[in-house]
């Protein structure tokens, strides 16, 4: 079956929707640990482990919420839409590791993480979404 020009469309409108929460959820909370003065200021490295991994932990937890939203506004393949913006994160985060390969912007490891973690956030985000249609249409199997 060919793909139509409003499929594709609406495609593009579940991917750019998944990244901009991405994007918007993870610059917002970065910019309100660096106001409360928990994050160093912005041209400063952040060498702290833990602080590399309080951000880690939220921007994991974005991934999926992001994902979970490619997949929830999907017009099919819910698994490959959340897995498609997974493959956009993961690029975006190899240029971000090539980066801090390159310039001194705290430790490594913290990209290198980004860049593991980009595509299993991204499948538990499509996991979680279609797991919850899933329960919506046993539900209406069984008159729920």
């Amino acid at each position: 079956m060919a793909t139509t020009f409003p499929t594709l469309l609406h495609s593009a409108v579940a991917l750019l929707s998944g990244l901009v929460l991405i994007v918007a959820l993870s610059i917002g909370t970065d910019q309100v640990f660096h106001a409360l003065g928990v994050y160093p200021p912005w041209d400063e490295p952040m060498r702290d482990p833990w602080l590399n991994l309080l951000a880690l932990s939220y921007r994991c937890l974005y991934g999926v919420a992001g994902s979970y939203v490619a997949a929830a506004l999907a017009p099919r393949a819910l698994m490959g839409h959340a897995l498609a913006l997974g493959a956009v994160g993961f690029v975006l985060s190899l240029f971000g590791l090539f980066a801090a390969l390159q310039l001194d912007l705290g430790p490594v490891w913290y990209p290198a993480a980004l860049v593991l973690s980009t595509l299993p956030c991204a499948w538990l985000g499509g996991a979680l979404r279609s797991r919850r249609g899933q329960h919506r249409a046993r539900g209406r199997e069984n008159g729920v």
